[in-house]
This record gives structure tokens, C-alpha cells and sequence, in this order.
């Protein structure tokens, strides 16, 4: 059985599709990862799948069940953390663990035990007592998981929960979360980070409400074809004014302090000695191995 399958699932929003016959395929005990910026309508799809959210055409089964006819036997069974912090800012840590609890029904023997395991996962034993509204970013998130956790679901669909969050936080929260994939538990998760991307076992991407991509992060970069440079220089804004005269400007993405340039067909040293004659502020430059932000880039054009 699959934690999650989508067949043709088209959704609407008045005249504007933002779903486009999305087909979706989540094996159970995998971290799967919805990739894609905003607006690509990631969170339109895990809304969908949650059955928040009405769809027009096509099929959604979740853990079996079908989301049109058996919403509320999905709902009680996965847990779900929206985009935004939605915790009582006003209850503490404890208390919101409690409250949800008794939300799913769960007993107080077995919230005991659940939380214990949620504290040991998460660290915020030492924060039980503080208000949530007074957490940091990271631990806000942590609580909100220990939340969507509290009933012990076999499926967790997070909707881009390390959003705002300081790197430090994230790399925990995703170390949480591949523990909790050994516990075998199910996981969605929706990023618009592409270093996030290669933490999943298997990933789609979305681009303008279409999947353009689906696999494992190694299938999809090894799809690339052609070749990728990275070019240096001291002046990158100019450099890449310059570059721009000479090579398409669709084949050119700027990555912080370089330029990362595709090309179908291997850069002669000549050519590069010529642009380095023309523009000698060009310091450097070097064949590269594409990451998964180059492939898709290059995939949504």
C-alpha cells in the first residue's frame, strides 16, 4: 500500500489552474519531497492530499482511503503542519501537546508516552512550560511537528516547515525527520529550497501547477545533458552584463559570488582566453558538476 497516490489531479482556483493533472506516487516509510518555488502550487497540492481542499478532477488515495468519499478516516489518521505557525501562541509547550491530544482522542496514558518520545525528538522538555508564542523560529516548528506527531500518525504532510527557519534549526528538523522515516512513518514534505531537495528519498517538482520532474534526487540530476562552468570575477554584475552579450541569456544564473554558465557543448580555452582579453576582471573559471538548483533551472525553461 502507498502512504499517497494522486491520479490526473486538477485543481482551480476561478479560471486559474493552479494543479495540472498532477500524478503523484508516495511509497510508504519515505521522506517524499514537493520541490518547487512559490507559486508552484505546492501548497494547493498538500492541501489537496490533507482533504482541505476540493479538487476538480482526478483521484486522491490517502493510506487507502479515498479523499472525496473518506475525508474524515485520512484526517484522523495523518498528520498534517500548515505553512504558517497555527499552535496557541498563548498555551504553553505542554499544553498545546495536551490539547491536541485530546483533539485526536488519544488517552492520557498513551499522550504520557508519546510525548516523552516527542521531548526526547525535539529537545524541548527543558521549554515545557514556556509559551509558544515566546519560542524561537526553529522551536516553534519543532513544536508544531511534536503536535501533528501527538497521535502517532503513519503519515506526516509538512507544508515547507524549515520556511524562515536559521540553518541550524533546519539541519535538526530534518534530522528529526529521518528518524522518524526509520520509526516508519510516512513524510511529505514541500520545500522551496533545492539543498533540501537531496535530503528526500525520492522528490517531485513543480513548476506552475505541472510536474516537471519526479525520482530520486540522483535520477533527476543525472538527467542533465550539456555541460555547466562556474566563472568568477571581481566585478560579477558587470561580468555577467558581459557574458550576456556573448551567450544566451537563458544559459547564465548567478550563484552568489559566481556565474554558473550551461553550454551544449564543451568552452574552448581559446574562447574563454578571448573573453578574458575583453573583460580581464573574469579571474576564473572551471567545469563543474550540476547541483540540483542548476538542473532545475534548467528544467523550468
Amino acid at each position: 500500500m502507498n502512504a499517497a497516490v494522486a491520479q490526473d489531479l486538477s485543481v482551480f482556483y476561478g479560471s486559474t489552474e493552479a494543479l495540472k493533472q498532477v500524478n503523484l506516487e508516495v511509497p510508504e516509510a519515505m521522506v517524499y519531497g514537493i520541490i518547487g518555488p512559490d507559486g508552484a502550487g505546492k501548497t494547493t497540492l498538500m492541501r489537496s492530499l490533507c482533504t482541505l481542499l476540493p479538487y476538480s478532477a482526478g483521484s486522491i488515495r490517502v493510506l487507502d482511503y479515498d479523499a472525496l468519499t473518506e475525508s474524515a478516516q485520512i484526517r484522523a489518521r495523518i498528520g498534517y503542519m500548515p505553512q504558517r505557525f497555527s499552535l496557541y501562541q498563548d498555551l504553553s509547550v505542554e499544553q498545546n501537546l495536551r490539547f491536541f491530544a485530546k483533539l485526536f482522542k488519544v488517552s492520557r496514558k498513551e499522550m504520557i508516552v508519546q510525548r516523552e518520545k516527542l521531548y526526547g525528538f525535539s529537545r524541548l522538555k527543558p521549554f515545557a512550560k514556556r509559551l509558544a508564542g515566546n519560542l524561537s523560529g526553529g522551536m516553534k516548528q519543532k513544536l508544531a511537528l511534536s503536535c501533528a506527531l501527538i497521535h502517532t500518525p503513519k503519515l506526516i504532510i509538512l507544508d515547507e516547515p524549515t520556511f524562515g527557519v536559521d540553518p541550524v534549526s533546519r539541519v535538526e528538523f530534518w534530522q528529526i525527520l529521518h528518524e522518524l522515516k526509520q520509526e516508519g512513518v510516512s513524510i511529505i514534505v514541500s520545500t522551496p529550497y533545492m539543498d533540501e531537495a537531496v535530503q528526500c528519498d525520492q522528490i517531485t517538482l513543480l513548476h506552475k501547477g505541472s510536474v516537471i520532474g519526479q525520482g530520486t534526487p540522483n535520477e533527476i540530476i543525472a538527467r542533465w545533458q550539456g555541460k555547466l562552468y562556474k566563472l568568477k570575477g571581481d566585478n560579477l554584475q558587470e561580468l555577467y552584463k558581459y557574458l550576456q552579450s556573448k551567450v544566451d541569456k537563458a544559459d547564465l544564473q548567478l550563484f552568489g559570488s559566481e556565474i554558473h554558465l550551461y553550454s551544449k557543448d564543451e568552452l574552448h580555452a581559446e574562447l574563454i582566453d578571448t573573453w578574458k582579453h575583453e573583460f580581464p576582471s573574469l579571474s576564473s573559471w572551471e567545469e563543474i558538476q550540476p547541483g540540483m538548483e542548476d538542473v532545475f533551472l534548467k528544467m523550468m525553461q
